[in-house]
């Protein structure tokens, strides 16, 4: 018999999986699957990653400090309560690893991010998965969730896969309403998709039981490098950096995320094209009788009739190079995810579903 066992929790874990980025048998498919950027990353940010190149042999900064100042200089925070790692996952996982174990545990929505319970139980602690309203957070259905077993709240907000957000007086009222002992995480990986919202930024400065979380795989395009950051009270800050690895980030990684998050222009064009694409795609994908969730991303949750209807869809849009996400491990069968693509893509898969939705008739 097998002595060498994992630690509890592991070997519950399913395995994450990515979205689908090839169709065998087609060419020249475009994938909306993964809700990346169709513009890719900005001039600037390609410029640094160009230029840091020469010094690949030389190890990157350990401390992070010169994107935690650029972050801090771009959204008005302190440099000292910024922690950066790859990708907000990796944030989420120390966050975990720091807070819970054994014994506690970790509360998610039910049709939140999958990274939440996989790293709940890769620390040892129980997830336990809450009831939305209609696809959105319930504050209610959380706090009447917690126990003195309780450690952790992640609320993905805007949310994925579903698009949806509460606002800011609900998230008050919950992290009010949390027991003294309760930490709740603010995922923002889709925040930056909302002009002038801080992602929960000015609750974390006034209190003590908040973090959030942001990405540069989104709108800064970015998901290549691996570069998300958290900003939190300082004592959770410090905690997290004695659990972080020293050398996280690459350099080119540090340098690109800099120069991106110094370049809002290029932000804000990819903010105002994502949105107006995203509004229309919602309108055509309604008028074949495919309604969604007003979503705050830079994603669509287009809902079927049924289960087998989605995966019919999905089969279609695969013969016609198209790549969506189904999500019936987010407990959402019926529907499929699609990322908002450049304007061709929306167009082609506008179309592609109106084909499928008459073929049913």
């Amino acid at each position: 018999m097998d002595k060498i066992k994992p630690q509890p929790g592991i070997d519950q874990i399913e395995l994450y999986q990515g979205g689908a980025a090839h169709v065998d048998g087609v060419r020249n498919v475009i994938k909306l699957s993964s809700n990346e950027n169709p513009n890719g990353p900005s001039e600037a940010a390609i410029d640094a990653f160009r230029k840091i190149s020469h010094e690949l042999h030389l190890y990157p900064s350990s401390d992070h400090s010169s994107l935690r100042q650029a972050i801090g200089e771009q959204f008005k925070l302190k440099a000292d309560n910024i922690i950066c790692g790859a990708g907000s996952d990796e944030i989420i996982n120390m966050i975990c690893q720091a807070y819970a174990g054994p014994g506690d545990e970790v509360i998610h929505t039910v049709h939140g991010f999958a990274m939440y319970r996989i790293s709940a139980l890769a620390a040892g602690a129980s997830p336990v998965e809450v009831k939305e309203r209609n696809r959105i957070t319930d504050v209610d259905a959380i706090l009447a969730a917690c126990t003195d077993r309780t450690r952790l709240v992640f609320i993905a907000n805007p949310n994925n896969p579903t698009g949806t957000m509460i606002d800011e007086g609900q998230i008050t009222r919950l992290a009010e309403g949390l027991p003294k002992h309760v930490l709740l995480v603010l995922d923002g990986a889709y925040a930056e998709y909302i002009e002038g919202f801080d992602g929960g930024a000015g609750l974390v400065e006034n209190r003590t039981n908040v973090i959030m979380t942001r990405t540069f795989s989104k709108l800064y395009g970015l998901g290549g490098l691996r570069v998300g950051w958290g900003y939190g009270p300082r004592a959770v800050i410090d905690t997290l950096n004695r659990v972080r690895g020293p050398f996280n980030l690459s350099s080119p990684a540090l340098a690109a995320a800099a120069a991106a998050v110094n370049d809002q222009d290029y932000a804000d064009k990819c903010r105002r094209n994502n949105n107006r694409l995203r509004d229309w795609l919602s309108i055509a994908l309604a008028e074949h009788g495919v309604p969604s969730d007003p979503s705050l991303t830079n994603f669509i949750l287009a809902r079927f009739a049924s289960q087998s209807q989605a995966e019919a869809c999905d089969d279609y849009l695969k013969s016609q190079g198209l790549l969506v996400r189904r999500v019936a491990g987010y407990n959402l069968a019926d529907c499929l995810r699609i990322s908002v693509g450049d304007e061709s893509a929306c167009r082609r898969v506008a179309h592609a579903v109106g084909q499928f939705k008459a073929g049913l008739k």
